[in-house]
């Protein structure tokens, strides 16, 4: 028969002498109710695709992108995100140091806006880590790979991905809960989120693993899930969205009311814009842009999905990081007062070294320092002495 066979695009199983395999066109492709057919020759070889991938894919030649065009467009669309996620990593880890340096920021909800900037980061590894051991070789054939190190990598990136939509949930669940309530600045709260944000991730994590061992352990883990493997991740995924959704819904609800009533009949552009503001605030911290494609296909809006979740939530961490680290005022004036306190040390140093320079140099200082050196040497005034004498 003919064996597995990678074409650059797809992976075709194995078949038997005269075999006509049959599967859908490749995910990254618009149009996913279509289908390929190969045929298993009797000379152990395969047939040529037919329809051809510019025919059955959702796109011809004529019109479209052909396959090399595809993968170009790819190809640059991933130094995109690639930039944005390292635009997030290094704003992030700043931001944390920026938290952790001052004690002025140790409070409940700076401590949850640094596991969520952890959440991020670790989020931004891990698409770092699936494509270097996924596709760092262009020439590698996905239908045999199948080692521990690609699982690895994929399962660490499902989990990053959990742990990240768990903290937004959690940021809308606090924020909501200060809106609402008074007493949420104990840390025993944090205890609790730290415990929700981490560990239910970890227990859905461990779920997918153990399916995907016994149920479809094919492959690195990455290719097309059945019904219950596909929701064990998608499930939790959606549920934190729609959640996080209503409170966010809810939120901008409680702003308005607040906002009504500190400005009493006040201007109607200024209540508009205060409000735009605090919406446009939530919008990263929330995640609520994933709501637009999360109850669709995946095979809905291929590309505006793409710029989307891959564009925009790359450059998320970043956005959040700003907003909520560097455009903060308490934090600006504090890193203001140590700047300026490391400048005013540092004058300190330089004139203290200057003006030690300029009394050992200085013409006086070197008088005086004969002059102690004559008090304090009776044998330099003995022969000072006997030097008069024979002058004399």
């Amino acid at each position: 028969g003919c064996a597995r066979d990678w074409d650059g695009l797809t992976c075709w199983p194995r078949a038997t002498f005269g075999e006509v395999v049959k599967i859908p066109c490749p995910r990254f492709f618009e149009e996913f109710t279509s289908f390929l057919q190969r045929n298993c020759t009797q000379e152990e070889y395969w047939s040529e695709p037919f329809p051809p991938y510019t025919i059955a894919c959702g796109f011809d030649e004529g019109s479209s992108k052909g396959p090399e065009d595809q993968k170009s467009y790819y190809s640059a669309f991933w130094r995109v995100y690639t930039a944005g996620y390292a635009a997030s990593v290094t704003s992030l880890i700043t931001a944390l140091i920026v938290f952790a340096a001052f004690r002025k920021f140790h409070c409940t909800r700076n401590y949850i806006h640094m596991h969520l900037f952890v959440s991020f980061i670790l989020r931004a590894v891990a698409v770092f880590t699936k494509d270097a051991v996924l596709f760092a070789d262009e020439t590698m054939d996905h239908c045999l790979m199948s080692t521990v190190a690609c699982k690895a990598a994929v399962a660490f990136f499902q989990f990053s991905i959990l742990a990240n939509f768990f903290w937004l949930l959690i940021e809308g669940i606090y924020l909501q809960t200060l809106l609402l309530l008074t007493f949420v600045s104990n840390k025993k709260f944090v205890w609790w989120f730290i415990f929700t944000g981490w560990g239910a991730p970890t227990v859905v994590m461990f779920a997918w693993v153990l399916t995907r061992i016994h149920q479809q352990n094919t492959g690195c883990w990455d290719d097309d899930e059945n019904g219950v493997v596909l929701w064990i991740i998608k499930g939790p995924i959606l549920l934190t969205v729609l959640i996080n959704f209503i409170i966010f819904i809810n939120v901008i609800r409680i702003l308005v009311h607040k906002l009504k009533s500190q400005e009493g009949g006040g201007s109607h552009s200024s209540h508009f814009v205060r409000l735009a503001k605090s919406t446009l605030l939530l919008i990263p911290l929330f995640g609520v842009h994933y709501i637009v494609f999360a109850f669709f296909p995946e095979s809905t809006g291929l590309e505006a999905r793409l710029y989307i979740e891959l564009g925009l939530g790359s450059f998320q961490g970043f956005v959040v990081a700003l907003l909520y680290c560097f455009s903060n005022a308490e934090v600006q004036t504090e890193l203001k007062k140590q700047l300026c306190k490391w400048q005013h040390q540092e004058y300190l140093t330089f004139t203290h070294k200057h003006g030690t320079l300029s009394r050992e140099t200085s013409p006086v200082n070197y008088v005086t320092q004969l002059s102690l050196l004559d008090k304090i040497s009776p044998k330099r005034r003995t022969s000072v002495l006997q030097d008069g004498v024979t002058t004399v």
